[in-house]
Formats: C-alpha cells, structure tokens, sequence
C-alpha cells in the first residue's frame, strides 16, 4: 500500500504492561518523531476506552523500557518497539533470596 501523498507513515508500537494475573498490550500508530511520554499517553487514553483500571502514578511515574531496556520517557520511539510499562516490585528479588537460603540453613542445622 503506498502512502504517497499522505506524508511520512506513522510508528507502529506496543505499549504493554502486566499484572500478575493478566497482559495487557495495546497497539498504537502514533506520529513520526513521538516520544515514549507520548506513546503511553495514548496508551493510557486506549485502556481509559477499553475499561482497564490502572494506577494513575504508573502512568505518570512508573519506570519504562523498550523490549527490556530502561529508557526514559522523553526518548524517541522507533517504528516497532515495544514499549513496556514497569510495576513495581512487592519485595527484593534479591532480599529475597537471601531470606530463603537463611531459612534452608536454618532448617538444615536444626536437622543435624
């Protein structure tokens, strides 16, 4: 399909965010030279549509990354990313760990 006379074709991204029962993605085409801040607020103005319920401080404050990596929401969008709303942790992954291997140790002593 050509665009020919209709000026540069927009950005195709996904915005996507996860809790830990569901994944929501929402498809955009956005403006040439759209930042991530504008991708999630059309993101945002899609799951307002769609009915989906999420904190507004994750919108306004959550971190961000594109397949992966941190960015920041005034970096540009490429056609094809894939923009990835972050939530925050409930606990250290790291603290964790270290709580459980202190607990098998624990139990491991208390078996001798």
């Amino acid at each position: 399909m050509s665009t020919r006379g209709r000026g540069p074709a927009g950005l195709h991204c996904v915005v996507a965010y996860a809790t830990r029962e569901r994944q929501y993605l929402w498809a955009l085409e956005l403006a040439p030279g759209a930042t991530i801040a504008d991708a999630l607020a059309a993101a945002r103005r899609a799951a307002q549509r769609d009915a989906v319920a999420i904190d507004p401080q994750l919108w306004e404050a959550a971190p961000v990354g594109v397949f992966g990596e941190p960015c920041e929401r005034t970096a540009r969008c490429a056609d094809g990313d894939r923009i990835e709303l972050y939530r925050p942790l409930r606990a250290d992954p790291r603290a964790r760990r270290r709580e459980r291997v202190q607990r098998a140790r624990r139990a491991a002593t208390r078996n001798r």
